[in-house]
């Protein structure tokens, strides 16, 4: 394996098995289900608004390393963004996956799954949580 994929395979695990995102939320503004009934990812969105900025996202739910890593990533991102540019973000991360060419910079530690697309089973993984945002919002 090379000296990058490790890394990779390093930041999917951590995000995987330390997540601070993985936690119930008190109150939380929104809440909402993304299921994959073919592998049996299940996660539970929360956020915490503020007028149109999140506050505060996590997650509950099993699955995968892959669709827990990715939705760990993108809490990470959306927390302190309006509606917005949580949406752009989406689409940057969702165009990343089907091999568009844009640019992935502002995707964080999120960037490390643009390999996910080389293995058309794990897309749906990457994707849960990114879909279960663009649709409540």
């Amino acid at each position: 394996m090379s000296d990058l994929n490790q890394l990779y395979s390093e930041i999917i695990m951590e995000h995987y098995e330390n997540s601070p995102n993985k936690r119930e939320m008190d109150n939380p503004t929104i809440k909402e289900r993304g299921h994959n009934p073919l592998c049996g990812d299940d996660i539970t969105l929360e956020l915490k608004m503020n007028g149109d900025v999140i506050e505060d996202a996590s997650f509950v739910g099993h699955g995968c390393a892959i669709s827990q890593a990715s939705t760990s990533m993108m809490c990470d991102l959306i927390k302190g963004k309006d509606k917005k540019e949580a949406l752009k973000l989406v689409e940057k991360f969702i165009d990343m996956i089907h091999k568009k060419d844009v640019d992935i910079d502002e995707l964080g530690d999120a960037q490390v799954l643009q390999g996910v697309s080389d293995f058309p089973a794990r897309v749906k993984c990457a994707l849960l949580a990114w879909k279960t945002l663009e649709k409540i919002i």
